[in-house]
């Protein structure tokens, strides 16, 4: 899917009350807090390709990175790197900012915990694929050195009330880099929880002294939940 300038279909606006905006909002977002707990006892892949294009589309650099998010023994988070090639790379240079932004804001959650460090406007129902959502337009209130958020719109779906969609970019201080604006795709997998399952950026970046056109394509695979081997 290559990344759409603007959402694809029109946003229809819908008589819901201010009180009746809070509610949807206050229920989406203990769905995300629930989500974000679960996902926390899953394992899964990341595979992500960042490529360099040129203005007419041809390639000219590559960064590949492949890794399984798993869990050791005693049940401590970590990265299995299993694909790293040395990158091709030739204009872009991949910072912590980067970094972060492909664990933790391109598969934006918007929980209950986190939900007032953000500006959430309500601008109506709108098919996301084939799913009827509620769309809202996220802005940070603010930025606090050393931290990434998330600035777009997310859509909702009316019958769950999680996040199914995201298309925006990721914001914080972070003098002279510049960020793609990218669309997250999520997927249920478990019958209960929307998860990230792909991320798409087809963007021009403008720094002071260049421009530079990237296409990005994240992938999140093998959703398991984890089991430890019980000891006895």
């Amino acid at each position: 899917a290559v990344l759409a300038a603007a959402p694809a279909s029109k946003v229809e606006g819908q008589d819901l009350t201010e009180p009746e905006v809070q509610e949807i909002l206050r229920q989406f977002a203990e769905k995300e807090s629930e989500f974000a707990r679960a996902r926390e006892a899953y394992i899964y892949t990341q595979k992500v390709s960042i490529q360099e294009l040129t203005p007419s589309g041809a390639r000219e650099g590559r960064w590949e990175w492949q890794a399984d998010i798993t869990f050791t023994s005693d049940r401590k988070r970590y990265e299995r790197v299993t694909w790293a090639p040395p990158s091709s790379l030739r204009n872009l240079t991949l910072t912590p900012e980067d970094m972060e932004d492909l664990r933790n804001v391109q598969p934006f959650v918007l929980t209950s915990e986190d939900v007032n460090e953000y500006h959430v406007r309500y601008l109506g129902k709108q098919m996301a694929d084939e799913i009827p959502s509620y769309v809202f337009a996220v802005k940070p209130k603010n930025i606090e050195k050393g931290k990434r958020y998330f600035a777009g719109l997310i859509w909702v779906d009316d019958r769950d009330l999680q996040i199914v969609k995201t298309y925006g970019r990721a914001t914080g201080i972070a003098k002279g880099q510049q960020f793609p604006k990218f669309e997250t795709y999520r997927s249920q997998i478990d019958g209960k929880y929307w998860f990230p399952v792909y991320t798409a950026a087809d963007d021009t970046l403008y720094f002071e002294n260049s421009t530079q056109r990237l296409k990005m394509v994240v992938k999140y695979d093998n959703y398991k939940r984890f089991e430890a081997d019980s000891q006895i």
